[in-house]
Formats: structure tokens, sequence, C-alpha cells
């Protein structure tokens, strides 16, 4: 594919943070692996800004491994260069995200740019992201609540089966360890590689409990119930990644916020993706607050410690022509 005319004389394009909630089949015996359940984020963006340029550019955030990006799409697609200025970033390595949401903002900007008909899925391709999990992608394209229907025969990230609007007026309290880090790069590879596959009966247990408790819950606006399931979920896939990860939690810290938390009535808690980063679900934003305000009071001593309350995202990425 060549490049058309440009669309327009510079962009800026702010992706959101996801919390990956668990994989719902890594049995795979229909011929599909994986299968992800996730949440879009509000609050937490990888922002950057593209404009043409005499060479290829990049500063900020991460600038390198944008750089990468960006140079493989535009050697693949045979584009000028452009400069590109990282303004804001997902914290990395920390379970929300940030390495795919950085390259489909690279990818889907200079696509947008030079007027290239590519998807967020084509991007995802090309730079090697999403080969376990479509959530990132979908986070990207629409946001809100994700199911993707895992890897199949093609060489190609999982679709997207379900997108759902998260209620606006539930929050998701976050839980930061700044102390550690998620497994990440070969280390996630290698730990993929020698895990062994679900134990029989798992992936049909929570293929129902996504399609039977989670998705009507969600649509009914039980949070108990929907909490009841992400538990249930969070739990199984916990419980399977502790060999790796050194027990249900990468972080002992977040995992005694966490439990702190569902003492206090969060309607469900966990990890997202390999961690650290811990979650715990309140059904408004003052349950929220009051939440937060108990755990720095608790954990007042812990070194590494932050919280945020999040509302959920409805929307894909944010994108804003700016003058050249």
């Amino acid at each position: 594919m060549n490049a058309s005319h440009a669309t327009a004389a510079a962009l800026q394009v702010r992706a959101p943070a996801r919390l990956h909630m668990g994989f719902v089949d890594l049995d795979g015996s229909l011929g599909r692996r994986f299968g992800s359940v996730g949440l879009t984020l509000e609050g937490l963006n990888t922002t950057l800004q593209i404009r043409p340029a005499a060479k290829l550019e990049v500063s900020g955030h991460d600038a390198e491994r944008a750089r990468r990006y960006a140079a493989a799409i535009c050697e693949r697609f045979n584009l000028p260069p452009a400069r590109i200025d990282i303004t804001g970033a997902i914290p990395s390595h920390s379970g929300l995200g940030s390495g795919t949401q950085l390259a489909l903002a690279v990818g889907m900007a200079l696509a947008r740019l030079h007027g290239l008909k590519l998807s967020s899925r084509d991007i995802a391709g090309l730079l090697d992201r999403g080969a376990r999990s479509g959530i990132g992608i979908g986070s990207f394209d629409g946001g809100g609540f994700i199911v993707d229907g895992g890897r199949g025969a093609l060489d190609a990230p999982p679709p997207i089966v379900v997108q759902m609007p998260f209620p606006a007026e539930w929050r998701m309290v976050l839980i930061f360890d700044h102390a550690c880090r998620g497994l990440h790069g070969a280390a996630e590879k290698e730990a993929f590689r020698v895990l062994p596959p679900y134990k029989a009966g798992l992936a049909d247990r929570l293929s129902r409990l996504v399609l039977m408790r989670a998705l009507p819950a969600l649509a009914e606006r039980d949070i108990d119930m929907f909490g009841a399931a992400i538990n249930e979920l969070q739990q199984c896939v916990g419980d399977y990644f502790a060999p790796a990860q050194g027990g249900r939690y990468t972080s002992a810290l977040v995992s005694g916020v966490a439990e702190h938390l569902a003492g206090l009535g969060a309607a469900c808690i966990g990890q997202s993706s390999w961690g650290p980063t811990g979650f715990a679900l309140a059904a408004s934003e003052a349950d929220a607050n009051a939440m937060v305000a108990s755990a720095r009071t608790r954990f007042a001593q812990a070194e590494g410690l932050e919280l945020m309350v999040c509302a959920a995202r409805n929307e894909g990425a944010q994108w804003t022509e700016l003058p050249g």
C-alpha cells in the first residue's frame, strides 16, 4: 500500500489504558486459545503529537521504542518522516497495556497523517502487538468492557467479540506498587511457554462465567453479580499464574491492599495482567474515595504505594487536529 496525500497538518492522539482481567481459555481445545476480558480506563493515557518533519524525530517517554515502531511503519509503507512528541504515558510494565497503546498511537497517527486506510488491528499485527490479547486494540478503538475471541488459526490479533458500555457511576480503585514491576518481554514469553494448559473443565467454567454471569450482570447493572464473576475469574487465573509470579498477585503490597478493600465492600478485586497494578470495584465515586482514605491510613508506611480512583472509558482513543 502506498501513502496518499496527508489528511491533516498535525495530529494529537490520546490512547487509553486498560485493565486485563483474565484469560478465559488457556486450554485451546476448541481451536482458539487465550480469550481475554478487560476494561478501558479514563484518566490514564499515552498522548502524542505528530507532524511532518525532515527526518524521523521522537521525544518523550519510551522514545526509543516509539522510534522503532515509527521506523517500521514508515519503512513498510514508504512514508516520509515525522516528528513525534510523547507528552504523556501510561506507566510501563504495570499491567495497563502501555506497550500496545504506544504502538497503536504511533502506527495509527502515521496512518492518519498520510491518509493510509489501516485499522488498529492491522497496526497491531505489523508491530507484533496483540499476540495473546485483543483488549488493548478494543480499548483503542471503542473503549468499554471488552471480551476478545482468543487466538485462532489466523496469524492475526484476537477479534473483539463483545464491547459493552460500563456503568458511568461505577469506579475502579487502582492500586500501584511503584517498587515492583510485572513480567514482560522475554520473561513473559517464557512464562507462557512453560505453564501448562488449564486443567480439564476450567475453560468451560470460565467461559460460562463470562457469558452467563458477567455480561448479563453488566447489562442489568448488577454490580454484585458482576463482581462475583470477576472475583472467580481472577482467583482462577491468579492461581494458575502463581508459579510464574510468586503468588496470586505479583506484589504482596497490592495483595494486602486489595484484600483490605474487599473487606470494605469492594464488589471485586484483582490484578491487571501480570501486574503489579491491582484493582477494586466500587459502586460510586463516594464509595471509592472512602475506600482509598481507609487504605491510605491502614498502609501509611508502605513504600511505593499509590491509589487512584478511576472511571471506565466508554470511548476509544481521542483524536485532535492541530495547527501545522
